[in-house]
């Protein structure tokens, strides 16, 4: 036994235990478990590869156990042969899918699943198929794993809805007809025809017909009732010998016509079907047995012609394909209903060879340039740069226009002529193949980019103004700042980037002080001494250079110094020096800068240097002492790029470029260069350095010339066909030629005119073709020898045939080929017609007149008029005017005619000359008005006395009622401008800024939509900021003089306070500037403002201050940092100095930290203000932050570029023109597109796309058929004969709605003869007379409606089907079993409706009621309705209601009738029913009510009310059908006990309780 576990595979193995001593112990379950297949290996693609799989042994309970424990027989393989394959076998191997088979039901798969006893939408199945792996080349089986390396296997299985079986639908049967015979046994019938056919497996429909027998009265046996039977004409046309050469040939060559007879049998049948002696019949109406035929020809036609030439004379084997035609002619038109001709001409498609044919012309699609970029079609209505739209930029809009041009094949696509003319030909867009070219493209121009300057350096020493020519003694001081960004543009327009003032006494290069060593005692312990200056050569932009340079600077001197002896006072060294307080000098304005110094010990009273006074602890020295004169070179802008004449002609063609119509050279470009002093003005140029003066002047590209380009002009716009069937009314035809380059830099200038047009010449009258009738020949009888048995025949008088020619003839009257008549005229008109030669007594009228005109409408008579003709004039009974009238008279009619409106109003349309055009023809977004005030437009139709459309001209109206309308305009969505940016949300580090909009007004009709906006209406912009963290820092000033504590007056030492101001102050780039507010500055930062100290007494070792902590070291924080000093005056003897280092332990956050970088999220898309969308800039912000969450001033600005993307409103062509009417006549409409052309995410596109305007209402004139006359057998009763119909004009609105009505045929004179498109009219046609004792088949009826397969109104997705039957008519109850079976035909249709069937039900009649199957368009049907359901139609009882008045109740029990009830017996059946009375209960509006019975006597209908009541009367009764006694008299019986018992209550209270009380009372 195996089963499947995931991936794993177990086999149940029993082993055997030998040598176990408990039973239970004598089988073990031991699993053989193994793991799926590995990957194949191989070293080549293909078969050949190996693959592993792993086996072990375990337990039942889990664990794994000795593969010794495991049968080793049973093992399966670990290995086997394996298909490696590779990415190539992809293009050899796929999946070949099988066709799905049949749905098959889930419960005939399920075992537990049972099938739905009733189905409503169809029963769940599951369809499957085969699915294999196979070679692509020759379909062989492969292995599943190969395909399956690709891609995996496709589905096996898929769900599928069996539908529900429907059952055949039949309509109701029919009246039942007229007893088929007249005496004796005959038959009656009614029929009924199918609804719906039965589908999906439901039942089959039942009989179409029912029989019953009649008999309406019994026969005579006197004399037989016969009546003569026509036969079937004789299947061919004879023609005897003495007319069988004699052929004739009215048509020529094309019709072979020969006059015949036919003959047919005549039989004398009984009233009862059996077929008597034709001597019995009368002989006096017999009908005629011949008539005269032509003999039938089927078509002839000749041999095929050659092949034409191929309708392609080039070559192109991509294109389409020619045509080339072959033809055939007519030798033999069909007769009498011979065969038709065939096709007389064939085509097939060809294409010429290469060899020796042109290539052909390709017509392909072409471009104008792309017109400037405009932004300005981007703004939203509210937008305040619509006032100004200079210096827009961002992204835009720009449009082309594509016209077709054609080219040879050979030509390369990218071949661009604007020198090829006859390539660029504007052609008709129809010819150009595939997609047009985009006309409309998102653009973008580039925001300007405003030249940023970084701040300017301090100012340079005095230095020559070029250190290579020193002659010159003036120098100059010079300061610079750089560009910090791309303009755009270039650097030009940028400020001046360098700053200079005249100095004396100006040096190249000096001598630098880098560090003053120490300071070294004369005496070698202390005293005065002296510190060696460290010096480096630098320039005069500080950089060292080599120390020669400096060979004529002055070198800086030795330095005095003091070091103090232990006796002497100390002082700290000097502080550095302040910043300059100015940054230049003049005559109110002087630079200083200071320094200090503070006493750190005293001296001894005896023998030590003395401290000096305060005022020499103070340095004051002069700074900034140059002129506040500084001087700049000034540019101007760049003028215009002129040619440059001083370049030689040779030079000039050389640097040229070449171009189509135009050079273009190097040229020359000026700019004004002045010195100016600032604050002032222009100088003379000897203020400025003549070296830093920027160039005046600079090469260029002079532009190229740019003619304007157009295309030659475009053929001329066709003209009307060559032949027009209305008349000569003149055309215009136009021609137009395209700007495909714009001018530019001085060229040619476009041609005003682009557009030609001329008249049309006018127009020939078509050539049409006609038949032409020729002269009807001779009347042909049917020959003597064939009639002369016929009673009444004459020799020379009788029916007959006649015939005649037709050719074929041009609308000049010109002969034309027959085979263009049958390719282009009407149909053909008849050859033969009958005939009757009259006989010398009959009578001959010619044909009627037309009607007389009348004078006027409503008045009058008219009349129309025949003659007697021939012999007829003698005879005196063709003189009763009663059976031969000849004339006839009617009134003129009376014609009244009234105009109504009707159909719906049109859309509302603007007027033409509404709209606007924009550049170049084109239309772009914003120029076409698509709103506003227009007009509707409703349809007046004509109408005359008789409800007939007629003519609108005969109401006196235009045909239109016009009324305003309006428009609406789109209104965008309106937000206020953006808010002030807020503060930076941190003071100190990287933060974020937030500005808003909010909502002002919502779009509507169709205006741009609103950003998203958030719960407040409002859309946000975030970006990252920054607040520099030391743009605020604490400044001290020198620490005080020591205060002493606990004053030693000899001495001036020990404990003491020292003291400083410290002020928060605005820092610049020059330092710390401005005095600020306090709390700017960080508190945790302040510097100490008093101090604490041990002030040295004389002799003792003083230190310097206290040097920076070395920074602790990142590791670890168990390490310490140091800080140390050093002596400035040594001890005493016998006195130590204390220790020269201080070490801390590190503490994080405290004295210690960790950094860590920090990241903003990136900031919103960032436009220029002058963009609306396309490239942005995004940023964010990267600094570095300690761990106590404190920013330091490491700190970057990361940009990155980005999209907004262009609310680019939804474009729309102008509107096209208005489309021919749908329809010629009637009520129809006219509809006109426009093309979307939407982008981004602007304005949508409106709804409406098309618009519609009703035409004209012309009556429409049409042929239609009468119905068939009854089938006529002439001069019999029964048997083959012919029926009849007319063609008549009628009139109707062409909307489908409205009845046709019948009106003259010369309203349709113009039109072809044709009933609903068929040009062949048939008015007469075969058709058989049932004789008694025959059985047939109905005609078929009229198709079905389309009907779906639905389930509650919902479509089941298989399509819809209409259906006709033939059903089964019998004469003779003897003929039934000879009958032809039914007939049924169903075909699939389109637009088909949903049908519900529901049961129905009438009111009960005794035991029984109706119940039937209704359709829900009412129509009451057999099927359709599911039996499971059908409502009960019978309820008798068992034993039967035999008692008096007594009826079978819907509980199949007996009851009584109304107004009775029920007397039960013991055994609970009814014993009798009595009357019982009527209580009556008064109801609000008739002062009655009803009185309620327990029986039900027919709950779907109310029951009638006897005369003289007014509503329902419902009856009591105690007793239920079963005889006992029912729930609600028990209910009564309790509730008259309850009362009982509570009136004896009260009666014994208020009559033995009154003594007692009357008794206290007196007592009282």
């Amino acid at each position: 036994m195996f089963s499947n576990h995931g991936s794993l595979t177990c086999y149940c193995l029993t082993v055997f235990l030998k040598g176990c001593k408990n039973m239970h112990l004598f089988f073990s379950f031991i699993l053989l478990f193994i793991g799926p297949w590995g990957r194949c290996m191989g070293s080549d693609c293909g078969p050949g590869g190996s693959q592993s799989r792993a086996v072990w042994c375990a337990h039942s309970e889990g664990w794994t156990t000795l593969h010794t424990n495991c049968n080793q027989t049973e093992r399966p393989n670990n290995q086997q042969s394996c298909f490696r394959v590779c990415d190539w076998h992809k293009d050899l191997y796929d999946w070949q899918l099988g066709a799905w088979n049949q749905c098959v039901p889930v419960s005939m798969r399920s075992a537990g699943v049972q099938r739905p006893a009733l189905c409503r939408r169809g029963e769940e199945g599951i369809q499957t198929r085969e699915v294999g792996c196979v070679q692509k080349a020759d379909g062989e089986p492969a292995e599943d794993a190969i395909c399956e390396y690709f891609e995996p296997k496709p589905r096996l299985e898929q769900a599928c809805l069996i539908p529900c079986p429907l059952d055949c639908v039949v309509s109701e049967f029919s009246l039942w007809t007229h007893c088929s015979k007249t005496c004796g046994m005959g038959l009656q019938n009614r029929i009924r025809f199918v609804l719906a056919p039965p589908l999906f497996g439901g039942a089959a429909c039942p009989n179409l017909t029912e029989f019953q027998t009649c008999q309406p009265e019994p026969c005579e046996e006197e004399g037989p009732p016969l009546q003569p039977q026509s036969g079937d004409p004789g299947d061919s046309c004879s023609v005897s010998n003495r007319t069988r050469n004699r052929q004739n040939r009215p048509g020529g060559k094309f019709w072979e016509l020969q006059v015949g007879y036919q003959t047919r049998e005549v039989t004398c049948v009984h009233k009862s079907g059996s077929i008597e002696a034709i001597s019995l019949c009368s002989q006096e109406s017999l009908p005629v047995t011949f008539q005269a035929c032509v003999m039938t020809k089927d078509c002839d036609v000749t041999e095929w012609s050659e092949w034409s030439t191929c309708s392609k004379e080039c070559y192109n084997p991509n294109g389409p394909n020619g045509e080339r035609t072959r033809t055939r002619k007519v030798s033999q038109f069909p007769i009498d209903g011979g065969a038709d001709c065939p096709e007389l001409e064939e085509k097939e498609p060809c294409s010429p060879q290469r060899d020796g044919m042109p290539p052909c012309i390709v017509y392909s699609w072409r471009t104008t340039e792309w017109t400037e970029c405009r932004v300005d079609l981007l703004l939203s209505q509210q937008d305040r740069r619509r006032g100004n739209q200079t210096g827009l930029c961002g992204g835009g809009i720009q449009t082309r226009e594509v016209y077709c041009v054609q080219t040879n094949m050979e030509t390369p696509p990218n071949l661009g002529s604007l020198r090829s003319k006859e390539a660029l030909r504007p052609m008709d867009s129809d010819l150009c193949l595939g997609i047009p070219l985009n006309t409309t493209q998102l653009c973008h121009i580039s925001c300007p980019v405003e030249c940023e300057v970084s701040s300017w350096s301090a100012w340079g020493p005095c230095t020559y103004e070029n250190c290579q020519d020193q002659a010159a003694k003036k120098g100059f001081k010079m300061r610079k700042r750089k560009i910090t960004n791309e303009p755009t543009g270039g650097t030009g327009n940028c400020p001046h980037l360098m700053e200079a003032i005249p100095c004396e006494d100006p040096s190249c290069y000096e001598w630098l002080v880098a560090k003053l060593e120490e300071c070294v005692p004369d005496n070698e312990l202390c005293g005065p001494g002296t510190q060696m200056p460290q010096v480096q050569c630098v320039n005069s932009d500080g950089e060292y250079v080599e120390r020669q340079l400096c060979r004529d600077a002055i070198l800086p001197m030795p330095a005095i110094c003091d070091v103090p002896c232990p006796k002497d006072c100390t002082l700290s060294p000097w502080a550095p020096w302040s910043l300059c307080s100015h940054t230049c000098s003049g005559k109110n304005t002087e630079g200083k800068q200071t320094r200090a110094r503070s006493i750190l010990a005293y001296n001894a009273g005896e023998g030590g240097i003395q401290c000096p006074n305060n005022s020499a602890l103070q340095e004051a020295r002069n700074c900034n002492d140059h002129p506040c004169t500084v001087y700049h070179w000034q540019t101007g802008p760049w003028g215009q790029c002129i040619e440059d004449t001083s370049i030689p002609a040779s030079n000039t063609s050389a640097s040229r470029i070449r171009s189509d119509d135009a050079s273009c050279s190097v040229g020359m470009q000026t700019r004004k260069v002045i010195c100016v002093r600032v604050n002032v003005g222009q100088v003379p140029p000897k203020k400025c350095p003549e070296s830093l003066r920027p160039d005046t002047v600079r090469p260029c590209l002079l532009p190229c010339k740019r003619d304007c380009i157009v295309t030659p002009y475009s053929d001329w716009s066709l003209c009307p066909a060559t032949c027009q069937a209305g008349g000569n009314s003149k055309k215009k035809q136009y021609r137009k030629r395209i700007i495909i380059q714009i001018p530019a830099n001085g060229g040619q200038d476009c041609p005003e005119v682009l557009t030609q047009e001329r008249e049309c010449d006018a127009p020939s009258v078509c050539q049409g073709y006609r038949w032409k009738t020729h002269k009807w020949r001779r009347c042909q009888l049917v020959p003597w020898s064939v009639r002369q048995d016929s009673p009444g025949a004459q020799v020379t008088c009788g029916p007959g045939l006649q015939v005649r020619a037709i050719s074929c003839r041009k609308q000049d009257g010109g002969l034309s080929d027959v085979e263009a008549c049958l390719k282009l005229a009407s149909s053909m008109p008849p050859l033969t017609q009958p005939c009757q030669l009259p006989c010398q007594e009959d009578c001959q009228l010619s044909s009627w007149s037309k009607f007389s005109s009348c004078t006027a409408d409503c008045v009058g008579v008219r009349t129309r008029k025949r003659m007697l003709i021939g012999k007829s004039k003698k005879r005196d009974q063709c003189k009763n005017n009663q059976m031969y009238p000849q004339s006839e008279t009617q009134y003129c009619p009376c014609n009244k005619y009234n105009a109504q409106p009707v159909g719906n109003w049109s859309d509302c349309v603007l007027p033409e000359g509404g709209r606007m055009e924009g550049q170049l023809g084109m239309k772009v977004q914003g120029d076409i008005k698509e709103c506003g005030q227009g007009y509707r437009y409703q349809t007046m139709v004509c109408y005359d006395q008789d409800n007939r459309i007629v003519e609108t001209s005969r109401c006196n109206s235009h045909g239109y009622i016009e009324e305003a309308c309006i428009i609406p305009c789109p209104s965008d969505c309106k937000l206020s401008e953006w808010s002030n940016w807020s503060r930076c949300s941190k003071s100190c580090g990287s933060g974020v800024k937030v500005r808003s909009k909010w909502l002002r007004e919502k779009p509507y009709n169709g205006g741009r939509p609103c950003p998203k906006l958030d719960h407040v209406n409002q859309v946000y912009e975030v970006v990252p900021c920054l607040s520099d963290c030391g743009q605020y820092v604490w400044v001290a000033e020198p620490w005080s003089v020591w205060k002493v504590s606990n004053v030693d007056l000899k001495d001036n030492c020990g404990e003491g306070v020292q003291t400083r101001k410290v002020r928060c102050m605005l820092n610049s780039i020059d330092g710390p500037s401005e005095l600020v507010e306090d709390y700017l500055c960080d508190p945790e930062e302040i510097p100490l403002g008093a101090r604490n100290g041990q002030l040295p007494c004389p002799e003792e070792c003083v230190l310097s201050d206290w040097g920076a902590w070395n920074p602790c070291p990142l590791v670890k924080m168990t390490y310490s940092r140091e800080r140390s000093a050093f002596p400035l005056r040594q001890s005493g003897e016998g006195k130590e100095c204390p220790s020269t280092q201080e070490t801390q332990v590190c503490k994080l956050n405290s004295n210690c930290f960790h950094y860590s970088y920090n990241i903003t999220d990136w900031s919103t898309c960032q436009l220029s203000e002058r963009a609306v969308c396309g490239n942005g800039i995004k940023t964010r912000m990267l600094d570095c932050v300690r761990s106590d969450s404190k920013s330091v001033d490491l700190k970057w600005q990361m940009n990155s570029l980005c999209v907004v993307e262009c609310p680019v409103n939804c474009q729309l062509s102008d509107w096209s023109t208005w489309s021919e009417c749908t329809h010629t006549c009637g009520l129809a409409g006219m509809r006109r597109t426009v093309i979307q052309a939407p982008q981004g995410d602007g304005r949508p596109c409106p709804s409406q796309l098309e618009q519609w305007k009703p035409c004209l209402v012309k009556p429409c004139y049409s042929w239609r058929y009468s119905a068939w006359s009854e089938c006529k057998s002439e001069g019999a009763k029964c048997g083959e004969g012919q029926r009849y119909r007319n063609v008549s004009c009628f009139v109707s609105d062409g909307s489908g709605q409205q009845e046709s009505s019948l009106v003259d045929d010369e309203l349709c004179g113009d039109l072809e003869p044709s009933v609903d498109g068929d040009t062949h009219i048939v008015l007469q046609e075969p058709c058989t007379v049932p004789c008694p004792g025959e059985c047939y088949l109905t005609d078929w009826t009229v198709w079905s409606p389309c009907q779906l397969s639905c389930v509650s109104g919902d479509d089941l997705g298989f399509g819809s089907v209409q259906v006709r039957s033939r059903a089964v008519v019998a004469q003779d109850p003897e003929n039934l079993l000879q009958c032809p079976e039914q007939e049924l035909e169903a075909r699939p249709c389109t637009e088909g409706q949903c049908f519900e069937y529901k049961w129905k039900t009438g009111p009960w009649r005794g035991s029984s009621r109706q119940v039937w199957c209704q359709r829900s368009d009412g129509l009451n049907v057999t099927g359709g309705c599911p039996v499971i359901s059908k409502p009960m139609a019978d309820r008798s009882c068992d034993p039967p209601c035999t008692k008096p008045r007594s009826l079978c109740t819907e509980a199949g029990v007996c009851g009584c009738e109304e107004g009775y009830t029920e007397i039960m017996t013991s055994d609970g059946l009814l014993d009798q029913c009595t009357v019982i009375p009527v209580l009556e209960i008064p109801t609000a509006g008739d002062n009655r009510a009803d009185v309620k019975t327990i029986r039900a006597f027919n709950p779907t209908q109310p029951a009638a009310s006897s005369p003289g009541r007014a509503g329902r009367t419902w009856f009591l009764q105690p007793f239920g059908p079963d005889g006992k006694l029912k729930t609600w008299v028990y209910g009564v019986a309790a509730g008259a006990f309850v009362l009982l018992v509570f009136i004896i209550s009260m009666t014994y209270l208020v009559f033995c309780q009154s003594p007692i009380t009357t008794n206290a009372l007196s007592s009282k």
